[in-house]
C-alpha cells in the first residue's frame, strides 16, 4: 500500500488505542481446550439469520477497494466466492453494486449508510434489493468521521477515478446553519442524523432483515431488538472513530447475556487468526465480521489475495476446532474461554 492507502485502511482514530485493545483483548482470552473427544464428522458450517455459512464469518463491510486493487470489489467478491464466503459490500463501493453481484451471487448482504432522510435510504436500499442483496446491514456508529490523524498526516485523498458510485444519484445533504447555532458539527449533524424511531421506520418499512452494525451498549442493543432488527454487529468500526471506545470483544459478553441466547449477535473488531474466531463464537457470537486482513490480501494479490487470506483463517479455524475438541460450532461453549480484562 502507499502511505495514503496504509493510513487510510489500516490506522484508527485518534491516538489508535482503540483499533490497539481490538486485538490486544483477543490476547487477554485463554482457551481451555477439551480431550479424546469424537471429533468425526466434523464441521465449520453454522447458520445465521436461517443461512447457510461454510463457516461462522462474513468479509466485512469497507469502501473503496479499487485504492487497493484496480477491479475493486468485483475481485474481492471472486475472492469470497472462491472460499464460499459471503461478503457484505460497502454503500461506497468504488463498483457498481450489481456488477459486484454478478460475480459474487453467494455475498448478497449490503451494508445501509443513513443518507440524510428516511427516504433517501428506503430508496439506496431498494435499489440494492433490486440487484439481489438480501440481508442489509445499517451501520449507526459514524454519524461523522472520526479524528483520523494518520490520515490528514499522510494527506489522505480519493483519485479522481475513485468515488462511491452507488451514492452517485443521491444529493449530499444540503445544510443551513441558525444564525444562533452554538456549534457548526453539532447543527450541521443534526438534521441528517437518525433516531431510533427513523430506524424503527426503515425496518418496518423494508421488507427484508436488517441488521444493525456499531452496538456496545447493552441497552442499545436491546433497543435493536424491541424495534425488530434482524440482529446486531457488536462493532466500534475498527477503532475509526471514536478513540477509547470499548473493544469488542469485550462489549460482546454482556450483551450476549443481555438478549439471550438466541438472538443473532455478530461482532467485528480486532480478528486476526482463526483461533480469533474461535474465541468470539464461544463468547456468544453466532458469526464475525473480518475487515483489514482482508484489505491487505488484496492490496497484495487482487482477488488471489482474498481467497488466500480466507483460506488460512478457515484453515486456522478448522484446527482451531480440533485441539480444542469441537466437532461443531455449537460445541464452542462459553466455557471453553476465560476473558481476562
Amino acid at each position: 500500500m502507499s502511505p495514503r492507502n496504509h493510513a487510510y485502511f489500516l490506522a484508527g482514530a485518534g491516538d489508535e488505542q482503540t483499533s490497539a485493545v481490538n486485538e490486544s483483548a483477543f490476547r487477554q482470552a485463554h482457551v481451555t481446550p477439551r480431550m479424546l473427544r469424537d471429533l468425526r464428522g466434523g464441521t465449520p458450517e453454522t447458520t445465521v439469520l436461517g443461512q447457510k455459512l461454510a463457516a461462522p464469518f462474513l468479509i466485512a463491510p469497507f469502501a473503496y477497494h479499487r485504492l487497493l486493487h484496480q477491479p475493486g470489489e468485483t475481485a474481492t467478491a471472486r475472492g469470497a466466492e472462491a472460499q464460499s464466503i459471503k461478503m457484505v459490500l460497502s454503500a461506497q463501493s468504488s463498483e457498481p453494486l450489481d456488477e459486484v453481484r454478478a460475480v459474487g451471487p453467494g455475498s448478497d448482504w449490503f451494508q445501509l449508510h443513513w443518507m440524510g432522510s428516511r427516504q433517501a435510504t428506503l430508496e439506496l436500499a431498494q435499489m440494492a434489493l433490486a440487484a439481489g442483496f438480501t440481508t442489509f446491514v445499517l451501520t449507526i456508529d459514524a454519524p461523522v468521521q472520526g479524528v483520523r490523524d494518520r490520515e490528514i498526516e499522510a494527506g489522505f485523498r480519493l483519485p479522481p477515478d475513485v468515488s462511491a458510485v452507488n451514492l452517485a444519484k443521491f444529493a449530499s445533504p444540503s445544510f443551513s446553519p441558525r444564525d444562533d447555532a452554538q456549534s457548526v458539527i453539532f447543527d450541521h449533524v443534526a438534521q441528517i442524523l437518525p433516531t431510533w424511531a427513523d430506524v424503527a421506520w426503515l425496518i418496518e418499512t423494508f421488507q427484508a432483515p436488517v441488521l444493525l452494525k456499531g452496538i456496545l451498549h447493552p441497552e442499545d442493543a436491546a433497543q435493536a431488538q424491541r424495534i425488530g432488527a434482524a440482529g446486531i454487529i457488536v462493532s466500534n468500526h475498527g477503532g475509526r472513530v471514536l478513540d477509547r471506545a470499548s473493544a469488542t470483544l469485550s462489549a460482546l459478553p454482556p450483551i450476549v447475556e443481555r438478549l439471550g441466547p438466541g438472538y443473532p449477535v455478530l461482532m467485528d473488531g480486532g480478528i486476526r487468526r482463526g483461533v480469533d474466531i474461535l474465541i468470539a463464537l464461544a463468547l456468544g457470537a453466532k458469526a464475525v465480521l473480518i475487515g483489514r486482513p482482508i484489505a491487505c490480501g488484496l492490496a497484495v494479490a487482487g482477488d488471489l489475495g482474498v481467497s488466500h487470506v480466507l483460506r488460512l483463517l478457515s484453515d486456522e479455524f478448522e484446527i482451531a476446532m480440533l485441539l480444542s475438541g469441537c466437532a461443531t460450532v455449537q460445541d464452542i461453549r462459553r466455557d471453553l474461554v476465560y476473558l481476562k480484562l
